[in-house]
């Protein structure tokens, strides 16, 4: 009976010992991410801006001095599965600050902060958040969560689907619209964020949802940006159909794409890259969401930002997150490898960024 009493004492000390041990390794990794090289992302970078946008005086971003209490020890034991979504958190920042620092991927991964970018990011003072709107990856329901906490709206259903993207009417300020020392305050002491998708998939989504279906009725899309992309980009002249995925990949990927960038005006948020419009290696984000994980991602979000009690993210249908393989080979099937590795030498910068593996197609 002694022997087994001592026996079940000495697990119970190992298994408490193997707890101090991860804890330890959390709280390791907490301060490494937390007390960063100020190399990383504060740097004075060339900057690299879009021909279509008027370029503003760039905004040097201090180095954020403010973690989400999300990240921050609190004394309190965490479930098992927060601490695995902070784990998972925390490492796609520091992934995120090992590529910035990559020299080889410089141009695919920086960006200045010009107006184009500001633009993009949109402000709720009364809870210091900051949004950075990437096309194509569930944003109106994000817009719609902010229109709720701006005060516009008292809860998201109320909000009419006109509205949302209503900039005049949905009380959501751009970044752009303040001063610059207001500009460097908010993103220096505001919780940021924005949400990845797969980058191929994302362009897949957006030429069916601006030049196939169009279901918000934009006629410029079909009637303008298309016959610019089919009379530049389209081999074969005398066909007479619409827009294919090939002529606009064979946009996409042409390094000269920027000329007619600027015949399209801001209608190019749907299809340029993550870094173009965050500039995610000069503005320290808080958090960044997969659209892949977004059913953990965004509640995630919401508490990281204190805000979970206040509102919550639209029910998400079922399988509409889930990257789907057979979609993106089947559109990707009929075109050359040419165009698909220079579309890739384009937007390699978002997949190694964001950790999105190079497709398999390339590799064979």
């Amino acid at each position: 009976w002694l022997v087994s009493n001592n026996m079940h004492h000495r697990w119970l000390l190992l298994a408490a010992c193997f707890w101090v041990i991860f804890m330890f390794m959390v709280a390791s990794k907490f301060i490494t991410l937390t007390f960063k090289d100020p190399d990383g992302y504060g740097a004075k970078q060339e900057p690299v801006i879009l021909t279509a946008v008027t370029k503003v005086e760039e905004v040097h971003v201090p180095e954020e001095k403010h973690w989400p209490e999300e990240f921050q020890p609190t004394g309190k034991a965490f479930s098992g599965h927060r601490i695995q979504q902070t784990l998972v958190h925390m490492e796609r920042l520091e992934l995120l600050r090992n590529v910035c620092r990559d020299a080889t991927l410089r141009n695919l991964s920086h960006t200045a902060v010009s107006k184009f970018v500001l633009d993009r990011i949109f402000v709720c003072d009364k809870h210091k958040i900051l949004f950075c709107q990437t096309p194509k990856v569930g944003n109106t329901q994000w817009k719609k969560v902010l229109i709720v906490l701006n005060g516009a709206f008292s809860s998201i259903e109320e909000i009419p689907e006109n509205i949302v993207h209503d900039h005049e009417k949905n009380g959501l300020p751009r970044l752009s619209s303040f001063s610059d020392s207001e500009i460097k305050k908010r993103l220096n002491l505001y919780f940021k964020f924005f949400i990845v998708r797969d980058p191929f998939e994302r362009l897949i989504s957006a030429f069916k949802d601006k030049f196939v279906h169009n279901p918000r009725f934009e006629p410029w899309y079909r009637h303008e940006i298309a016959p610019g992309i089919i009379r530049k980009y389209r081999k074969n002249r005398t066909e007479t159909k619409g827009l294919q995925f090939e002529d606009f990949v064979r946009y996409l990927g042409d390094p000269n794409h920027r000329w007619l960038d600027v015949q399209f005006g801001d209608h190019i948020i749907h299809w340029v890259t993550y870094v173009e419009l965050c500039a995610p290696c000069e503005i320290t984000y808080s958090v960044i969401g997969h659209h892949e994980t977004l059913e953990e991602d965004a509640p995630f979000i919401l508490k990281a930002a204190g805000i979970d009690h206040l509102v919550s993210y639209p029910t998400i249908p079922p399988g509409i997150t889930v990257y789907n393989k057979t979609k993106v080979e089947r559109y990707f099937s009929g075109i050359s490898k040419r165009d698909i590795r220079r579309l890739y030498a384009r937007f390699e910068g978002d997949f190694k960024l964001f950790g999105y593996r190079e497709p398999e197609f390339l590799l064979n």
